[in-house]
C-alpha cells in the first residue's frame, strides 16, 4: 500500500512541476512578445546598399 501512495505523489509531483514549467514558459513568450526592439539604426554615409558577400566577390579570380 505505502508503495502505491509513494508512485501517486511521485506521479502528482511530476504533474505539478509539468504544470509550473508550462506557465513559466507561457509568461516568458508573453513577455518577449510584449518588447518593443527598437527601430533599425540608419545606414552610415558612404556604404553600398547591398552588403552582402556576392557584392564584394565580383573582381576576385576563382
Amino acid at each position: 500500500m505505502e508503495t502505491l501512495v509513494l508512485i501517486a505523489v511521485i506521479i502528482l509531483v511530476i504533474g505539478i512541476g509539468m504544470r509550473l514549467i508550462h506557465l513559466l514558459n507561457a509568461q516568458h513568450d508573453a513577455r518577449i512578445e510584449a518588447y518593443r526592439f527598437s527601430d533599425p539604426l540608419p545606414r552610415p554615409p558612404g556604404l553600398p546598399h547591398d552588403t552582402g558577400s556576392e557584392t564584394h566577390r565580383t573582381n576576385t579570380i576563382r
